[in-house]
């Protein structure tokens, strides 16, 4: 459903949470190889129990202090990244490929898509669990919610926005969402997941390498950073933050995006209206809402289309 700017309503229940700069540096891919324990597929675990170790055996990895590293346009050196360690996820056993492969034609039922596409989901879905158990990529672990809550609706973006040949940036993409899903389902798209945290960017190249993704890449950062010397068309922010932080995040580099797209839970409109203010202030002006729900009354979703100041000529 396609909501104009004028018509925004209240909801409930918030949802928990190829350029210079843009090349093939990161961890080897993952490849696939070994029996699962349930039915002899495709094992995935094994080789991405071994790239958790690659990550994780040094020392001084970890997530970019909040603090530090801003950059600036004026030919400054960017403050140096202060690592944290990355808490690990639940140490619960990654589900079957099967399993898997099975909740995501629950989800995507009666949706438009190719078998191979889902298939490429279970794969993603496997590997982010697993490694989950190492650096916390996600709190969702039941099967039948990963599928609708992390790529249905990632990719039902694709379905209310035209992708083709546009030039896409995943903020703070974590464990690929709504990046990598969007790259796999529209190849004409140039992807990159942006992510501070360097464990979780080694995570998402490793990925891309496994699952063979030429239209995506990677990049271990801050968005903000990015595209001082980058442009785009559209920046996406999923679970991130507030509308009125998403915006304050990119202020320094809102003439370098043409759209700011926020996927978000059903009250996006109180978000929206507590942002606003600062939103007309720095330029970004809300453009479309696309609402949608996912299946097994899982929750109603809010798609908000800014029209940043790059995309207006001011």
């Amino acid at each position: 459903m396609r909501r104009d700017n004028d018509r925004l309503e209240p909801g409930g229940g918030e949802r928990d949470k190829e350029d210079s700069c843009l090349g093939d540096d990161g961890p080897a891919g993952v490849g696939a190889g070994g029996e699962d324990a349930e039915g002899g597929e495709p094992a995935l675990g094994g080789e991405a129990e071994a790239l958790a170790e690659e990550l994780l055996g040094g020392e001084g990895e970890g997530e970019e202090d909040a603090s530090e590293g801003d950059g600036s346009a004026g030919g400054e050196k960017p403050a140096k990244k202060v690592e944290e360690e990355e808490p690990p996820g639940p140490d619960v056993p990654a589900p079957s490929l099967k399993v898997l492969r099975t909740a995501m034609a629950w989800a995507f039922d009666g949706e438009d898509v190719e078998d191979s596409l889902l298939d490429a989901y279970a794969e993603h879905a496997r590997l982010l669990l697993d490694y989950n158990r190492k650096v916390n990529l996600t709190a969702i672990l039941d099967p039948k919610e990963v599928a609708a809550k992390h790529y249905l609706d990632s990719w039902r973006l694709s379905q209310y926005m035209s992708l083709l040949g546009r030039r896409v940036l995943d903020l703070g993409s974590g464990g690929g969402f709504p990046g990598l899903p969007l790259a796999l389902a529209e190849p004409n798209a140039s992807v990159c997941l942006v992510e501070s945290s360097s464990k979780k960017a080694a995570f998402l190249q490793g990925c891309v390498s496994a699952l063979g993704i030429k239209n995506c890449s990677v990049y271990d950062g801050r968005c903000e950073e990015l595209l001082v010397t980058e442009r785009c068309d559209i920046v996406l922010a999923r679970a991130v933050s507030s509308v009125r932080e998403n915006v304050r995040t990119l202020r320094k580099v809102r003439h370098s995006l043409k759209e700011y797209v926020m996927l978000k839970g059903a009250s996006w409109s109180r978000e929206v209206r507590a942002g606003e203010r600062e939103a007309e202030r720095l330029g970004f002006h809300l453009n479309t809402v696309f609402e949608h729900e996912l299946p097994g009354e899982m929750g109603k979703r809010g798609i908000l289309v800014y029209r940043a100041p790059g995309g207006h000529g001011l």
